[in-house]
């Protein structure tokens, strides 16, 4: 008959169950530091996708709960680096940071020279004025006015080319600081991200502005890697399974207060 062996030791219960969990913490470690660290870049006004929390010093939002989330099941540690919106993706092209997320809109000529995730976001751009403003209902109704948008956004691509000469378009750095141009009656309104623009029209301009018009060029945000990047296949699955176990959904709920349609 085969006899089972039995492990024999010299030491207490208690030093031996001390030296098991310290065997088992300094194993999870290694599996924490088994983990690579990752570039990622952001913009920090991009509200509520990304923003500053004054308390905490940290960012958060959307975005952010999304790139986490994201890195947790894909296998990788965020290391956050934040700048201006124009910048990113020529940080991202270059290789100085690996991978961005800051509502970035995927178009044919970004993905020449960066790769994109799977679609993560439904959007497209609306116009915001003042809250007397009577005058403007469409986007036609800007023709001959001063609108302000965000450098290097597609709302800004969109204005130039459908007004050329015709309206003078102000690009800024920040969205805070194309607010408070729109606010201080520097500019007659602003065109930008649908949700960014909803968000300042129920927050900061609650009372002040309105958002008018309908939903203008239909966009989808992504994720952007890396030309080549060895996270992109990876990331789309987790972000597959977090559509599939209601992950996405309850992140989408906690920001914007609805489940986004299936239509």
């Amino acid at each position: 008959m085969k006899k089972t062996a039995i492990f024999h030791t010299s030491l207490p219960k208690t030093a031996l169950a001390a030296a098991v969990a310290l065997g088992l913490g300094t194993a999870s470690l290694a599996v924490a530091q088994d983990k690579p660290t990752v570039n990622v870049a952001t913009d920090p006004s991009f509200v509520p996708f990304e923003m500053m929390d004054q308390e905490t010093g940290e960012m958060t939002g959307f975005d952010m709960d999304i790139i986490n989330e994201i890195a947790e099941r894909a296998g990788f540690e965020v290391d956050l680096t934040t700048m201006e919106f124009n910048g990113i993706i020529p940080a991202v092209q270059t290789g100085s940071q690996e991978i961005a997320i800051a509502g970035i809109t995927i178009t044919d000529e970004r993905a020449e020279i960066v790769d994109f995730s799977d679609p993560y976001y439904d959007s497209g751009l609306r116009i915001i004025v003042r809250d007397d403003n009577n005058e403007v209902t469409t986007i036609d109704d800007l023709e001959g006015m001063s609108i302000a948008t965000k450098i290097g956004s597609t709302s800004y691509d969109y204005l130039t080319e459908k007004f050329g000469d015709d309206a003078d378009v102000t690009p800024y750095p920040g969205t805070s600081d194309m607010y408070m141009a729109l606010l201080g009656r520097n500019v007659d309104a602003a065109f930008y991200d649908a949700p960014n623009v909803g968000y300042f029209t129920q927050t900061r301009g609650e009372g002040r502005t309105k958002v008018v018009g309908p939903l203008y060029e239909g966009q989808q945000y992504g994720i952007v890697f890396n030309k080549g990047s060895d996270w992109v296949e990876p990331s789309n699955e987790a972000l597959a399974d977090m559509h599939k176990d209601g992950t996405y959904d309850e992140i989408y709920t906690k920001w914007f207060g609805e489940t986004p349609s299936d239509e």
